[in-house]
């Protein structure tokens, strides 16, 4: 029997978790990506497991034949920092990645401390281009 994703869209109220993330900056910035995440996607957050804000959803099917939903793009108020959920290691995003400032990259994820050490413009394309990567890949 496959494994089953613990990570799914639900109807938790968005508004009711970022009241409980902690430092209250990290609410704050948490507040400013969903208006971005929300002008680039044109669509409203949802909770994704108990701690990921969500816009949009693909489904994916890997070569091994697991396959899920996710959302197409993401985020999540850590305690030491925002992990957004945007492809980072893809080419286009990667090459817009040395003008956005302080961060750090994992595997897909873009890794910021606070929204005030980023350039704000450019965070907005790399949202926007990571929408369109998946919007595209989706189709």
């Amino acid at each position: 029997m496959a494994a089953s994703n613990k990570t799914v869209e639900s109807d938790a109220s968005v508004e009711d978790f970022l009241a409980r993330v902690e430092p209250t900056e990290r609410a704050a910035d948490a507040h400013a990506l969903i208006d971005v995440m929300r002008q680039v996607s044109g669509l409203e957050p949802k909770l994704w497991g108990p701690s990921i804000v969500g816009f949009g959803s693909v489904h994916y099917r890997y070569e091994s034949g697991r396959e899920g939903d996710t959302p197409a793009i993401a985020f999540a108020p850590r305690k030491a920092e925002l992990v957004l959920y945007v492809g980072a290691s893809t080419p286009n995003i990667a090459a817009l990645l040395p003008g956005l400032g302080k961060h750090r990259t994992g595997k897909g994820c873009l890794y910021v401390k606070r929204l005030a050490d980023v350039d704000a413009a450019v965070l907005t394309e790399i949202v926007q281009t990571a929408w369109d990567n998946r919007i595209a890949s989706a189709a």
